[in-house]
């Protein structure tokens, strides 16, 4: 493992994020911080409780969760489409440096960009409601599977898309309407018996339910689901990652 070279990659990445930090960090939290004024103020006066705890803090975790999809994925795709785009990935195929480093660097730097972004809104959130956490050690077992799982959907992303236009497609007009109704800020037993067995169709509402339960041990769906479909997820997207170096999908052209 040539980790010289993750760690060049992962570093350049890293001064990234930190070079476009109103981008990066401070927008998303602003964003974040208007959604429990607003959906805590108006909607939150409406629903006092839901399973005994506040509505301003069950929709935390919702929203910690919305950020973190729509931020890996783009934190990701960014970081691989700029180099097919200005033509420098061939140099990076050509270096002696393997797709699992590659990889390895692109993914790990996107998933820590989004995880710090995560812990940064939790920490916001304290500010504007009161928290617990049960089980902190699964919410950082979600926060990290799933900040990696949708790295690697980004990194698809980046790789396959060949304008500015697709690598913004996916994650508004597929990732951010699935997390708002993937139980973000309601719990899907509210809903009428048909719609929560349409809900359980959406994947988002897995992720969501897992990292819920790791805070105040409400859950939509088991412990066991959760965790099985953020584990198909992750398979899923490594499988896509390999077919891709596999056959140099867009990167040999």
């Amino acid at each position: 493992m040539n980790w010289h070279a993750v760690r060049a990659i992962y570093g350049f990445e890293m001064a990234r994020a930190w070079r476009t930090l109103m981008q990066s960090i401070v927008s998303p939290v602003l964003s974040t911080s208007l959604y429990f004024v607003v959906f805590g103020a108006a909607i939150g006066g409406r629903i006092p409780e839901i399973g005994g705890v506040s509505y301003g803090a069950f929709i935390v975790p919702g929203l910690i969760m919305l950020s973190l999809l729509t931020q890996s994925i783009s934190n990701a795709s960014f970081g691989i489409y700029f180099p097919r785009f200005t033509g420098t990935i061939y140099e990076l195929l050509s270096a002696p440096v393997s797709y699992v480093e590659i990889l390895l660097a692109y993914v790990g730097a996107a998933a820590t960009k989004s995880v710090i972004l995560g812990l940064i809104i939790l920490a916001t959130a304290t500010l504007f409601v009161p928290l617990r956490i049960e089980h902190p050690l699964w919410m950082l077992t979600f926060l990290l599977l799933t900040a990696i799982t949708f790295s690697l959907l980004g990194f698809i992303i980046g790789i396959w898309a060949d304008g500015f236009e697709k690598l913004q497609a996916v994650p508004l007009l597929i990732i951010t309407p699935l997390t708002f109704l993937g139980g973000s800020f309601y719990s899907i037993d509210m809903l009428p018996p048909f719609w929560q067995q349409v809900a359980l169709l959406n994947p988002v509402v897995y992720l969501i339910s897992g990292f819920r339960w790791s805070f105040y041990g409400l859950a939509d769906v088991s412990l066991a689901w959760s965790l099985g479909v953020t584990a198909l997820f992750l398979v899923a997207a490594l499988a896509v990652v390999a077919w891709i170096f596999r056959t140099g999908y867009r990167l040999k052209a």
